[in-house]
């Protein structure tokens, strides 16, 4: 249905920013581990090169904690294992509270990277004019729009920016922990909603407006995805011609 498939699309662009983070974080972990030989390293080098979407992220929950008077204990940059094959970039410590509150600071790292991703995208990269250009047919228009922003002394600033604080901003595990119980309190509020009656108001009323705001994110998501698209490309090619060059195998 046209009113709602921006929830379909959030799904979507979602699921492959997930899996495509997952997979280019193993991809330069495994490039730092075949230049260095040494895991702790390659650990020290990965987390200097996502450090600003790590802060960006850890910022994020102690800000939003203190912010609803949640106790708050330590907080750290440095990375460290955790579990076999895991490793957590950084960490804050909060006393455990209502539901609520827990859902908030979990996804703080979400709303803030995608404000800050939103805003490279549209006020550094022009992204929204492009698309217009582009869907207008306006090729030339948009090629030259492509190469001023490319020719930007701050180019690289900003797409590095762009791409470690997208890669860091979705909620870990722990930061998911009170989701399900609102995810299931919505859904029975909607079943009661929708056996009431309101269904034809709801679609006429609240999907548009939802929708319009699903769709946002999917915006900031689908920029999310291109970086990584672009990058892991890379990176996967260079992981294959060092494992044969050196003859070890990145597990």
């Amino acid at each position: 249905m046209k009113e709602i498939d921006g929830f379909w699309w959030l799904l979507i662009s979602a699921g492959l920013l997930l899996f495509l983070q997952h997979n280019l974080h193993k991809e330069i972990q495994g490039v730092f581990l075949l230049l260095t030989h040494r895991a702790d390293i390659s650990i020290a080098l990965f987390s200097i090169l996502f450090f600003p979407g790590i802060l960006v992220h850890e910022s994020s929950h102690y800000l939003v904690a203190r912010m609803l008077r949640v106790q708050t204990g330590r907080f750290s940059l440095i990375p460290r294992r955790s579990g076999v094959g895991r490793l957590q970039l950084g960490y804050v410590e909060t006393v455990q509270t209502d539901i609520l509150r827990d859902a908030l600071i979990g996804i703080a790292p979400l709303l803030t990277g995608g404000l800050i991703i939103a805003y490279i995208g549209l006020k550094q990269f022009n992204l929204d004019s492009l698309w217009e250009a582009y869907q207008a047919g306006l090729i030339s228009s948009w090629r030259e729009a492509v190469t001023v922003i490319y020719l930007r002394a701050d180019f690289w600033l900003w797409l590095y920016l762009a791409f470690v604080i997208s890669s860091t901003m979705m909620p870990s595990r722990s930061d998911r922990r009170a989701w399900l119980p609102i995810a299931l309190t919505l859904l029975l509020i909607l079943a009661l909603t929708l056996l009431a009656g309101a269904g034809p108001w709801l679609m006429l009323y609240v999907a548009p407006l939802l929708n319009r705001i699903l769709k946002s994110v999917v915006f900031i998501f689908g920029i999310s995805v291109s970086l990584h698209i672009v990058i892991w490309l890379p990176f996967l090619f260079t992981r294959v011609i060092l494992e044969r060059l050196t003859g070890f195998r990145v597990e």
